[in-house]
């Protein structure tokens, strides 16, 4: 598949050049966890980090059996990328900036039409969790304003119908609360033990772990819709991909369940892989058919290894470098809490919390550019565009739960 993979053992695989830093506890995590019983194989991607006892940035396919631990608390976390009607020559920053001052509280009356059709169309019934549709959440989460700076194929931007004159944006987001409730009360009853698909939770689990993946996309719509609304802009979704879920899949030709903790999807389409908000971002085409794979006869021996090698998965991200609560400790005497609202890119952040702030810093995440290449050169995409950020909202006040 290419220089960028490496074999850890026989059923974990890492898509990372020797020269990308990965974290020693990350890897030991992820060959811990392919010792589960039922688990047949483990990819990690190139934005792999440790999580709290499994890895972040890493698919994982079992089979008979499923983790919701593996999933974790936020099912269905995602992104999607909106182009909006502003365009990018006519953005003022200074007064950009200003406009976000209701974006993070509970949407008011005027929602309620909205909310209640959507649901219904997306089959979500649960109750009790509204209060926190089209909120961004706290940690790593984000609305990002965009600009396409650099473009390598304009017929797929076409065909996304992506203009580079209009300002973009990114929404990264998943299911808040409700996804943190289901995950508990499995924890509660049985631990990290996984379910069986002979258990009688198993079914119980998965329909509730799909209406929270809806309800994570139907979060992130609402968020983009407010923030749209905050610029008095129209927009158009152009893409929404979760990489926090777990899906029935056929790999090999055996049935089994494919874990996404943090890993984007390669057989949904285009996938936009996000930096830190002081990096670029840059949309990618997946691809299937793995050009290193087709050997001298034209023979395409690619899907099978594709499949087998990086469980039709991507990074999801940049990958954090530092864990959180030593940046400040990391970044405070060379950086004042006033330093970081601008980034060298010309970008600007908003945020209230001087925690999240450094936390969340472009310095204690891994250059996007190396997570990309990593991946092209493992044969898995191509690049269809860079995007630079703009604004990134995190939040107003302090870190939002």
């Amino acid at each position: 598949m290419g220089k960028s993979v490496q074999h850890i053992s026989e059923n974990v695989s890492l898509i990372a050049s020797k020269n990308t830093w990965i974290e020693g506890l990350a890897i030991q995590q992820l060959t811990k966890t392919a010792q589960l019983e039922g688990m047949q194989r483990v990819a990690g991607m190139p934005d792999l980090h440790p999580g709290r006892g499994y890895p972040i940035g890493a698919a994982f396919f079992t089979t008979s059996k499923i983790y919701p631990a593996l999933v974790g608390n936020d099912i269905g976390c995602g992104m999607s990328l909106w182009q909006t009607s502003a365009k990018v020559a006519k953005i003022n920053l200074d007064k950009l900036v200003k406009k976000f001052t209701h974006v993070e509280l509970p949407l008011d009356e005027r929602w309620d039409s909205v909310i209640y059709t959507r649901k219904a169309e997306k089959s979500i019934h649960v109750q009790g969790y509204d209060h926190a549709l089209g909120t961004i959440g706290g940690g790593n989460h984000f609305a990002e304003f965009q600009a396409i700076d650099k473009v390598y194929q304009q017929a797929a931007l076409d065909e996304l119908g992506l203009n580079k004159k209009h300002l973009q944006l990114l929404v990264h987001s998943g299911s808040r609360g409700l996804g943190q409730s289901i995950l508990a009360a499995h924890i509660a009853k049985y631990s990290h033990d996984g379910l069986s698909e002979s258990d009688a939770d198993f079914a119980k689990y998965m329909h509730q772990h799909d209406e929270a993946v809806r309800f994570a996309e139907l979060n992130r719509e609402l968020i983009a819709m407010r923030f749209l609304e905050a610029i008095r802009a129209n927009g158009n979704c152009a893409l929404d991909i979760n990489h926090n879920l777990v899906s029935p899949k056929n790999l090999d030709g055996c049935d089994g369940w494919l874990h996404r903790k943090g890993a984007t999807p390669s057989d949904k389409g285009y996938v936009v892989i996000p930096g830190s908000r002081g990096d670029h971002s840059y949309l990618v085409k997946p691809l299937l058919v793995n050009p290193l794979l087709v050997n001298s006869n034209g023979d395409d021996l690619s899907q099978v290894e594709n499949g087998r090698i990086s469980l039709f998965s991507l990074a999801h991200g940049a990958g954090r470098k530092w864990q959180r609560g030593e940046c400040h400790g990391r970044l405070g005497h060379k950086y004042k809490r006033e330093d970081l609202y601008r980034t060298p890119l010309g970008s600007r952040v908003v945020c209230g919390s001087k925690e999240l702030l450094y936390d969340e810093a472009p310095q204690a995440y891994k250059k996007c550019e190396t997570v990309i290449s990593d991946m092209v050169d493992a044969g898995l995409i191509e690049v269809v565009a860079r995007l630079r950020p703009v604004l990134t909202f995190k939040t107003n006040g302090g870190c939002a739960g």
